[in-house]
């Protein structure tokens, strides 16, 4: 069969056109990738990333405070495990004595590193975050722990919905 001219441009186009793959610029991608996915897959102890916040309208933002989370596994104060969740169920317990232990910890390093000393009148906070299957009757022992360590101003976290004016 006898090859036209077309025949022969469409070939010697078509040897051109052949793509390749260039595959540096894909590494690059991949790799920026494999580092987002490690860094954001991290699930080390950090106990506040799983807490299911409940939901209210809330106009003031919170201050930095002392930060007490409450999981259905753990309690956590300022990041350290200080007690199991399962242990405060009991009506036994009134008050949490590992959380008034951390806290009074907390208040003496604070001691230490404050140039000056704090005044009498001026009260402590705690922001107390407990995940929303939490019964009310363990946070309450959990908030008679914070004032019974000298915290006066407690605040309970939640997720803000919009307000509706």
């Amino acid at each position: 069969m006898r090859e036209t001219r077309r025949m022969k441009r469409l070939e010697r186009n078509s040897n051109r056109r052949q793509a390749f793959l260039n595959l540096i610029p894909m590494l690059d991608v991949l790799s920026v990738l494999v580092f987002f996915l490690l860094f954001h897959s991290f699930n080390g102890d950090m106990p506040e990333q799983r807490l299911a916040l409940p939901n209210s309208v809330v106009e003031t933002k919170p201050r930095g405070t002392v930060v007490v989370s409450v999981t259905p596994e753990a309690v956590v104060v300022q990041g350290l495990t200080v007690a199991r969740t399962a242990d405060l169920y009991d009506d036994r317990v009134v008050t949490v004595r590992e959380v008034t232990q951390r806290l009074d910890q907390i208040e003496s390093s604070l001691n230490k590193v404050r140039t000056k000393p704090a005044a009498e009148n001026e009260t402590k906070e705690i922001t107390l975050l407990a995940d929303k299957t939490i019964p009310f009757k363990v946070l309450k022992k959990i908030m008679t722990s914070c004032t019974a360590s000298g915290y006066g101003k407690i605040s309970l976290a939640v997720i803000q919905k919009p307000s509706h004016a």
